[in-house]
């Protein structure tokens, strides 16, 4: 258990780190060189969203390998499946709604989401290989 709690720990802290940058990026990308745009989604709601679910699956993968590393892959395969229907449904209000800047909304949520993605991926990864 003493191993879990240090990779989660290590992974937690990299991951907050993670998102005060890249959200402070795109917080200024957006500010200096975007139209005043009034979003649907709030960017920080955005990050939220990303840096809860990316937790949520490391931990869950995480917990799995201490416990037993057999099944692993098929948790990992199915907590990425729901992250992304639960990323369709929090983009709900943007592809229901009428909005003139749905464009925006949906790379303000995607593009965040698939650099999350990556960097779930890399760290999952890291770990099944250990294996």
């Amino acid at each position: 258990m003493d191993n879990f709690l240090k990779r989660e720990l290590k992974f937690g802290l990299f991951l907050f780190f993670f998102t005060l940058l890249l959200f402070g990026v795109h917080w200024y990308v957006d500010f200096y060189f975007v139209e005043e745009i009034s979003y649907i989604i709030p960017l920080y709601f955005i990050y939220i969203f990303n840096f809860i679910t990316v937790l949520i699956v490391y931990t869950l993968i995480n917990y799995k390998y201490e416990k037993d590393q057999s099944q692993v892959f098929v948790y990992f395969m199915a907590a990425t499946l729901v992250k992304m229907i639960l990323a369709i449904v929090f983009l709900l209000p943007v592809l229901l709604g009428e909005t003139e800047h749905a464009k925006t909304e949906v790379l303000n949520f995607f593009i965040p989401y698939f650099i999350y993605l990556g960097y779930e991926v890399v760290s999952i990864s890291g770990l099944l290989s250990k294996k």
